[in-house]
């Protein structure tokens, strides 16, 4: 049920894009129990005067390959799960992309069960 949703400048290799999402989404299936093919993801590409950061907040040496990924999931996964996803997304993006770590910037956005849609206008969680 994770929205993926993934933004960076414009102007990287075409295979980046699927590469973010597919790093994301074998995090999510190995630290959130995600099911096989719950994969909804968006990618936005900016131009440079589009995606605005501070390069060394909280100490990191960002550059202009930052990818911010923020993540809408439901809110039942604890402090443990939620830092074991977020190095398992470093990891798979170092190794493919070839993303640094302090390129990588994650945001878990969560959410009642309740608050899901997957068509027809029905919660088919709660329903």
């Amino acid at each position: 049920m994770p929205l993926i949703r993934i933004s960076m400048r414009r102007g990287r290799p075409a295979s980046h894009p699927a590469a973010i999402v597919d790093g994301v989404y074998r995090a999510l299936r190995a630290t959130f129990e995600v099911p096989e093919n719950d994969l909804f993801a968006v990618v936005h590409q900016h131009e440079a005067e589009e995606f605005i950061f501070d390069n060394n907040f909280f100490g990191f040496n960002r550059s202009d390959a930052l990818v911010i990924i923020q993540l809408n999931v439901a809110n039942t996964r604890g402090v443990t799960q939620k830092k074991a996803l977020y190095a398992a997304i470093a990891e798979n993006l170092q190794k493919e992309p070839g993303l640094k770590p302090d390129d990588i910037f994650i945001n878990l956005v969560e959410v009642k069960r309740e608050d899901w849609s997957f068509g027809g206008g029905i919660a088919q969680y709660v329903a």
